[in-house]
């Protein structure tokens, strides 16, 4: 019997119940935090040849233990690397449908799966600034998307102030009538719970509990109605085996705090 343990974080159970949606063979557009380790997890315990890509242009990082890197484009993370490319020829990648999956995370998501990162309020004045793309919107826009963020009803939102990485616009087919015939939100992975997209509408839909959450506190930590699978999973807490390996890539606890 594997011994599990509930001493854990609610970043590291984002980068645990991460880890296990990655499959190994998968090419993973990861970015920073939360992604990054989840990713390098996956690689790590069951996945040893996931390849790992940075919007910086490493293609293959394997990260070490206790440095990860805290951009994109920090090359530290080029160490035992397939190659570097630029960011463009990277980018052609997602054009060209090398990538499997795209993992970030945003500040706000809404109901069909949009990302912001660009800024919170009125766009002409507004409450706060964010960092912006990047690449997010390619990376959205043409591959399946994992997101990983912590579940605060101001983060999810019926709408997103600013739609800078396409989820389903505004569900159905609103997304591949808008150009993008590949890709579209895979699942939403928070401290709460798991989230896939129902086919027809492209709703977001609650599919798994993590041990201990109820349907209640998702809904009252969501700023819309959620629509709830037939079929509620509940997710196995994160093992002794998982936690060791993951702060053993993150000793100084700089993404799971």
């Amino acid at each position: 019997m594997t011994t599990r343990t509930a001493d854990h974080t609610a970043s590291e159970l984002l980068a645990v119940m991460s880890a296990r949606l990655l499959r190994d063979g998968q090419v993973v557009f990861a970015g920073v935090g939360v992604p990054l380790l989840a990713a390098t997890l996956a690689q790590r315990l069951h996945a040893p040849g996931l390849t790992i890509l940075f919007e910086g242009g490493v293609v293959g990082a394997f990260i070490e233990p206790g440095k990860l890197p805290p951009s994109t484009n920090e090359q530290r993370c080029a160490r035992r690397a397939n190659m570097v490319l630029g960011s463009t020829d990277v980018l052609l990648l997602l054009q060209r449908g090398y990538i499997d999956i795209g993992f970030m995370g945003g500040a706000q998501i809404d109901q069909y799966g949009n990302l912001n990162s660009s800024f919170i309020g009125d766009p002409d004045h507004p409450v706060t600034r964010l960092p912006g793309t990047g690449g997010g919107n390619d990376i959205a826009s043409l591959t399946q998307m994992i997101v990983a963020m912590k579940h605060e009803k101001r983060r999810f939102v019926k709408r997103v102030d600013f739609v800078t990485s396409p989820g389903f616009l505004s569900g159905a087919e609103s997304r591949r009538e808008a150009g993008l015939t590949t890709g579209g939100m895979y699942r939403v992975v928070t401290d709460l719970g798991i989230f896939g997209f129902e086919e027809r509408s492209k709703r977001m839909q609650l599919v798994a509990l993590h041990s201990g959450i109820t349907t209640e506190q998702v809904q009252t930590n969501t700023g819309f109605e959620l629509l709830i699978a037939a079929e509620l999973a509940i997710t196995e807490p994160p093992s002794e085996k998982e936690l060791k390996a993951l702060r053993h890539l993150d000793p100084d606890r700089l993404y799971t705090a």
